[in-house]
């Protein structure tokens, strides 16, 4: 299986609209306390909007007892009036706040959750498409951008809708003369804003997919760190990475710029009205048409006008980082699944396993135009250890696949005691097969966790009657806390201590189909012939599977199938099909011909 990067030509074209609406549907079960962190945020914001009001009041009171007496009663009660109305305001603003980060977090867990459990449900030819990094962009940096925007923004949003036409009803009551002033002063902002998001929403799309590229690449070059320095790739690594964090760069300096732009020039329109509101209320101020706490009050009207303006254009543009992130992961919530398995019914137990298996006319492609697995029959006795030699691309891993059922044939059949696999779960079949691949895992753990994986019942004593057999005991006594030492993938293990571990992992399993994948590949040939031993008493009462390019760890199998170009061109026992002197005779001739 390669870990390929899909093609950016192949991308699917980002649809702003089409993002929202699916990040709307995935919010409903959070719509009630989104509702009510909304009305806190409308309540708050009106109660804001009522406070130029009562400050014109104010202003009228005390510019009436400069000429009469100031009435300290009454300018006493506006001000109590007036700090109870902005406390209320702070404390359901804190309150829309609270409600919102909780929501948002949840949001978040619940998709992180979503994407973790189709993952699981994901062919294996999707990611046969698309790099490891790419995928974990979107469970970790998409996942983020959209709890934090959405944390941030949605709030600010609907406050400033909310100021902004709060502000304009409030404006038309007091004076529809200068109400009209500021909003056409204003409104070369709302242009300029909205010809802003549409020119800078492509860079922010761009962002996001390079960003992925990047932890795609950077995931790449850290697994693959040893070869590429043995290599001297460092330089092309080096350059790749650089090209990509270039394209990152360009993006993010045009699309912050872009969006940028909007708060200076939104703040100039603020300071543009603020200052024609003065000029219009001074000339109607003068003639008598308006009291001085008409200008005041308009003064704060304005302000509460403008700043929505600015904040509804910053929240617009962190919307677009949102779309850009819910585009990505939405895009692989949607892709397409396995098939739904919940209707088959039949199911086979480990325990009443006879252990025949009969691969009948099977074919099959990773592409529909190219197939690779093209007539394949054989029958396999219970108990028989079967052994698939054949040159690199012949087939050999791929019927181990299509057997475990990670990929479907495209036609034939594959029984497993007269039921075919087609009627059977993968998770059912999945419990039938141990495997040991060539591909080693280890993660992070104790030993004794790591060889008892997803087997909690089983005993300590088997765990170390498995380690003798396999020749790991001893290496892990010399560790500081034996079977209880904390590992990780990281950790300075040898391959072949590596693979000794995945071997007794599979010891630990009990079930009755045997897969070994290259699985001595690994190791020395002194410890080969421990695990061979060992390999041998696990194929006991078992019908095993058996990939290898030595060839010389197969020669006790009951049947050896040779492949080719995805059939098999010969078969029989290892004396069988050196008489023949066909190419398996050729396969095997050539490990010697190099040996002097």
């Amino acid at each position: 299986m390669h870990n390929g990067r899909r093609p950016q030509s192949n991308e699917k074209p980002k649809d702003f609209k089409k993002s929202m609406k699916e990040l709307l549907k995935f919010c409903r079960p959070y719509l009630i306390p989104i509702l009510i962190a909304i009305v806190l945020a409308v309540i708050s914001s009106i109660l804001s909007i009522i406070g130029p009001d009562k400050l014109r009041d104010i202003t009228n009171t005390i510019m009436a007892g400069l000429r009469m007496g100031i009435d300290m009663d009454k300018v006493k009660s506006i001000s109590l009036t007036l700090l109870i109305i902005y406390v209320i305001s702070a404390i359901f603003g804190y309150i829309e706040q609270y409600i919102m980060a909780v929501v948002t977090n949840k949001f978040s867990k619940e998709l992180r959750k979503q994407i973790t459990e189709k993952i699981n449900r994901m062919p294996l030819k999707y990611f046969d498409n698309h790099s490891y990094g790419d995928v974990l962009s979107r469970v970790t940096n998409d996942v983020d951008t959209l709890s934090m925007t959405l944390n941030q923004s949605l709030g600010t949003l609907v406050t400033a809708i909310t100021l902004l036409f709060g502000s304009v009803i409030m404006m038309v009551i007091t004076n529809g003369l200068m109400a009209l002033t500021a909003i056409v002063s204003s409104l070369i902002g709302f242009a300029f804003m909205f010809l802003v998001i549409r020119n800078s929403q492509k860079y922010f799309e761009r962002l996001q997919n390079e960003i992925g590229n990047l932890n795609g690449h950077i995931e790449e070059m850290y697994s693959g760190h040893n070869v590429m320095r043995s290599y001297n790739g460092k330089k092309e690594a080096n350059q790749k990475f650089n090209e990509i964090n270039d394209r990152i760069y360009e993006n993010v300096k045009k699309g912050q710029f872009l969006s940028g732009l909007m708060h200076p020039f939104m703040g100039f329109i603020g300071n543009f009205g603020y200052v024609c509101v003065c000029i219009v209320g001074a000339l109607l101020s003068i003639n008598n048409i308006i009291d001085f706490g008409v200008i005041v009050a308009f003064m704060l009207y304005v302000r509460l006008f403008t700043q929505p303006m600015t904040q509804i254009a910053q929240a617009l543009s962190n919307l677009q980082s949102t779309a850009a992130a819910s585009e990505r992961v939405f895009e692989f919530l949607d892709e397409e699944e396995m098939e739904d398995e919940s209707s088959l019914t039949k199911k086979l137990s480990p325990k009443d396993i006879k252990g025949e298996i009969i691969f009948n006319h099977v074919k099959f492609g990773y592409d529909e135009d190219k197939t690779i697995i093209k007539d394949f029959n054989v029958k396999v006795n219970p108990g028989e250890k079967i052994a698939i030699v054949g040159p690199t691309g012949a087939g050999k891993t791929t019927m181990v696949n299509l057997l475990m059922k990670f990929y479907n044939i495209n036609s034939g059949d594959i029984l497993i005691d007269g039921i075919s696999t087609k009627e059977l779960t993968r998770d059912n079949i999945h419990k039938l097969f141990i495997m040991v691949l060539q591909d080693t895992w280890v993660f992070e753990g104790t030993i004794k966790e790591n060889i008892k994986y997803n087997k909690p019942n089983v005993s300590s004593e088997r765990i170390v009657e498995v380690c003798k057999i396999v020749g790991l005991d001893h290496f892990i006594k010399t560790l500081p806390k034996g079977y209880d030492t904390v590992i990780g993938d990281n950790d300075s293990l040898s391959s072949g201590q590596r693979q000794l571990l995945t071997i007794a992992r599979g010891m630990i399993e009990d079930a009755p189909f045997l897969i070994l994948d290259e699985a001595t590949s690994s190791v020395d040939t002194r410890t080969e012939e421990l695990v061979q031993k060992a390999m041998d008493k696990l194929t006991v009462g078992r019908t095993s599977f058996i990939i290898a390019h030595r060839l010389s760890t197969i020669k006790n199998a009951d049947l050896i199938l040779m492949m080719d170009n995805g059939n098999i061109v010969e078969q029989g026992t290892h004396e069988e099909l050196l008489k023949l002197n066909g190419k398996y005779a050729e396969l095997y001739n050539s490990q010697f011909e190099n040996i002097e």
